[in-house]
């Protein structure tokens, strides 16, 4: 029976990497056919004794039938077992184990315990297609049944074949773990990858809206600057001069785009402010901003950078103000105006992006109205 042992070493080792190509999610699963020719090859060392024994038994022909049929029935379900693990939930799996495992026993009847190693074809499905409780009731279970019979019948030369059975049975059922393992990591590492490139979007898409929403603000605003003058003739130097600051404002945002969307552009609060100053004089709004920021604490300065040019760039758009403050500290940093109207960040954009950014530091955003008038964000680190 040493053929059989091999052949199921090696069914083994061939169907755990065939099961895990064929079960890839980069692609429909569907039957491994190379399987119905290796699982033949695999089965001859059963079939072709069984067939020999059942020919020259003595008995009635409905009994070699029934024999025939069994071991036709076993031998089918060994090559078409793999149509349960991509077509069938857990209990049809179940069932169908259950029943393989019937008809291992039902060899044994026949043959007697010189078949033991049949049932390592049952055992060793049931090992690799269940999860561990019902394959180890049904193995365990089979594997104690077996040894009760062969010690009531006295037949202890049978106790290393059984031996041999329990090792094989152990290793498709150890196959079996290692296959769903590997399915759970390569699970885990596309998940890992999705999340890594929605994280990216998520970084691209804010940082261009900080980037973009704040310089093609400012650059309207010049715009409209320079056309009033152009307008009414006044001083075409200072028009020409504010064109000029235009072309460079465009010439930036290209190049802050460009090393954003390759995650190597630095933002820092003393240029963001250097950038508010020039914004807020353009859009005609009066501005009492700090003169430095050594203040604040270097590990937040890029992420109060942030901070201070959306909730600038919202002064500009929304707010109507005429007055702009921004007071800064340690950990916070607060820009207050004084518009009719009170406006919202946009929750989709510019809140939620802040709100991220604050969260990765450990501090909250807080934006809102004003008793005395006005908007407020509020930008805070806990100490």
């Amino acid at each position: 029976m040493g053929a059989v042992e091999d052949s199921v070493w090696a069914w083994g080792h061939w169907w755990n990497d065939e099961f895990i190509q064929s079960s890839r999610p980069s692609r429909p699963e569907r039957f491994p056919f190379r399987w119905l020719i290796l699982g033949t090859a695999f089965l001859l060392p059963m079939v072709v004794p069984g067939v020999r024994d059942i020919s020259a038994a003595d008995g009635p022909v409905w009994v070699k039938a029934l024999m025939f049929a069994v071991l036709f029935v076993y031998s089918a379900c060994y090559l078409l077992f793999p149509l349960t693990m991509i077509r069938f939930k857990l209990r049809a799996r179940i069932l169908f184990c259950t029943g393989m495992v019937a008809l291992g026993w039902c060899l044994l009847w026949m043959w007697g315990m010189d078949a033991i190693y049949q049932l390592i074809y049952a055992l060793g499905i049931v090992g690799f297609a269940l999860p561990i409780g019902p394959a180890l009731i049904l193995d365990v279970g089979s594997l104690l049944a077996a040894t009760i019979v062969i010690i009531a019948g006295g037949q202890f030369d049978k106790l290393g074949d059984l031996t041999t059975v329990t090792a094989v049975t152990g290793s498709m059922f150890m196959f079996g773990r290692l296959v769903r393992a590997i399915r759970s990591l390569r699970k885990a590492n596309e998940d890992i990858a999705d999340l890594a490139v929605a994280n990216e979007r998520e970084r691209v898409a804010r940082d261009l809206h900080d980037i973009l929403g704040h310089s093609l603000t400012t650059i309207t605003v010049k715009a409209g600057l320079a056309r009033r003058i152009l307008e009414s003739s006044a001083e075409p130097a200072k028009a020409i001069t504010e064109i000029r600051e235009v072309e460079g404002l465009a010439r930036s945002a290209l190049s802050d785009v460009r090393l954003t969307v390759s995650d190597y552009r630095e933002v820092s609060l003393s240029a963001e402010l250097a950038g508010a100053r020039v914004a807020l004089r353009a859009a005609e709004i009066d501005a009492d901003l700090p003169h430095a920021v050594d203040d604040v604490l270097p590990d937040l300065q890029r992420t109060f950078g942030y901070v201070l040019r959306e909730a600038v760039t919202n002064v500009v758009r929304h707010s109507g103000a005429r007055h702009v403050t921004v007071r800064l500290g340690r950990t916070w940093l607060e820009i207050a105006d004084d518009g009719a109207h009170a406006h919202e960040v946009a929750p989709g954009n510019g809140l939620r992006g802040l709100q991220e950014r604050l969260a990765q530091v450990g501090g909250t955003v807080r934006a809102g109205s004003r008793p005395e008038g006005g908007f407020v964000v509020r930008a805070e680190v806990p100490s």
